[in-house]
């Protein structure tokens, strides 16, 4: 079910996350026609896949990058983990390929594609802010260190965060609110994984997508302690200064777009009706629903968009959304959808700018 899903969209690009089961995942695409890259974190059981029409790109360049073991200080002073400023080890990574268009005659030479998933825990507000940050601070390390500065720049995967997150916000190049703020403060601990002396609390932390369902263990930090001066965790400041490049969503593009020619806006459900959103805030026309599962019901994964300076990407067509009725009770879902997230499909065109004198 979920090959013949991964298929329906025809798509020349794809991102997957939480990939396993390669044996079958493999063959299914190379007789699809795609090439792909591959990778995962250490001794984790499924990784992030790219895939590519082989007959339209070629793979130029790739890397892979690990949130545990990038550096967000350059302060000699701190020790090396404090120099990396993470709050708990999540093995987590993202990849980056660059992709030549093989037709010679193209306008756009290529697209510098990066996917990722981001650490799980709903109540790490402030460690997936640092790898959101790290990731978009990689893509742009990529494209300039490559000499790609003209090519467009696609970030999709499952992020772990909704439109109305301090990590959204700052990828999107909003200002943090006082909820953010806060939301970031209180989660600036350091966990056992950074710091083995920390005493583990008597209820261990459920492991991604496992968890007693007569509670919800994942909105409480356990096994941690909180955050010092010397452990390096970057200030808000510090996390704003690494958000650098400002993102465009396409799915809040797309669909805001699209409600704005309906008579009856209802027709496109977004994120914004579920949370009350402000329409004009950023975020506001994300879809109402990307995972819908027995506790993670919400909007979790996203495509960007980072434009080229002579270029603008734009979106011209998109895979309407489930709505709430498709998917009660839960997914995966025999007929809807195999998987307890939705795929997000979108038809991006990118055209040169045009600058008048």
């Amino acid at each position: 079910m979920i090959h013949a899903e991964i298929l329906s969209h025809d798509a020349d690009i794809l991102c997957m996350q939480e990939v396993d089961t390669l044996d079958k995942l493999l063959p299914m695409l190379d007789s699809a026609g795609y090439s792909y890259t591959y990778a995962a974190g250490p001794a984790k059981p499924h990784g992030c896949l790219i895939a590519y029409r082989r007959n339209m790109f070629q793979n130029v360049h790739a890397e892979v990058i690990e949130y545990d073991n990038l550096e967000v200080h350059h302060n000699l002073e701190f020790n090396q983990q404090a120099r990396i400023g993470s709050s708990h080890r999540t093995k987590n990574i993202g990849s980056i390929v660059a992709l030549q268009w093989l037709d010679p005659d193209s306008e756009n030479k290529g697209y510098i594609v990066a996917t990722t998933h981001l650490f799980w825990h709903p109540a790490y507000t402030y460690e997936r802010a640092r790898q959101a940050s790290l990731l978009l601070r990689e893509v742009a390390a990529f494209q300039e260190s490559r000499q790609l500065h003209h090519w467009p720049c696609i970030i999709a995967g499952d992020f772990n965060f909704a439109p109305d997150d301090p990590a959204y916000s700052l990828l999107v190049g909003d200002s943090l609110s006082l909820e953010q703020r806060e939301r970031l403060e209180i989660s600036r601990v350091v966990h056992v994984s950074i710091d083995p002396s920390v005493p583990q609390s008597v209820m261990k932390e459920a492991g991604e997508g496992v968890g007693d369902e007569k509670a919800d263990p994942d909105k409480v930090i356990r096994n941690s302690r909180d955050a010092k001066p010397s452990d390096g965790l970057l200030s808000d400041t510090g996390l704003c200064d690494l958000f650098r490049h400002r993102l465009r969503s396409a799915y809040d593009e797309g669909q805001r777009a699209q409600r704005a020619l309906l008579e009856h806006k209802d027709d496109v459900a977004t994120y914004g009706d579920r949370k009350s959103l402000p329409a004009e805030r950023s975020g506001a026309h994300e879809p109402m629903w990307t995972s819908y599962a027995h506790y993670w019901k919400t909007t979790l994964d996203y495509i960007f968009i980072l434009d080229a300076p002579k270029s603008r990407t734009d979106v011209v067509g998109y895979v309407q959304p489930h709505r709430t009725e498709d998917v009660v009770p839960g997914l995966p879902q025999t007929g809807i959808c195999g998987s307890d997230h939705f795929s997000l499909c979108v038809q991006l065109v990118t055209s040169p700018l045009t600058f008048q004198h």
